[in-house]
């Protein structure tokens, strides 16, 4: 008889909060592939139409993002334990 170990590898929250700070959508990355391909287009959409000026709204909302992406990621990985 054989098992199978998921193992999921932990998400450092302050990372992923320092790269989507720096690098907005992009990183978002680090934690989220859809998540980041998601608010790559809304922040170019919102930017485009606003000159960057809503990119004042849409940059708080991917870093919050992905330090929720981080958290749950770092739940799921407690909780396979």
């Amino acid at each position: 008889m054989t098992s199978q170990v998921v193992v999921l590898e932990r998400k450092s929250v302050g990372l992923a909060f320092l790269l989507t700070l720096v690098f907005g959508p992009l990183g978002m990355l680090y934690t989220t592939v859809a998540g980041a391909i998601i608010m790559l287009i809304v922040s170019s959409v919102v930017g485009a139409l606003t000159a960057g000026i809503g990119l004042v709204v849409t940059w708080p909302i991917c870093i919050l993002w992905a330090c929720l992406a981080a958290a749950s990621r770092n739940r799921r990985a407690i909780a396979t334990l």
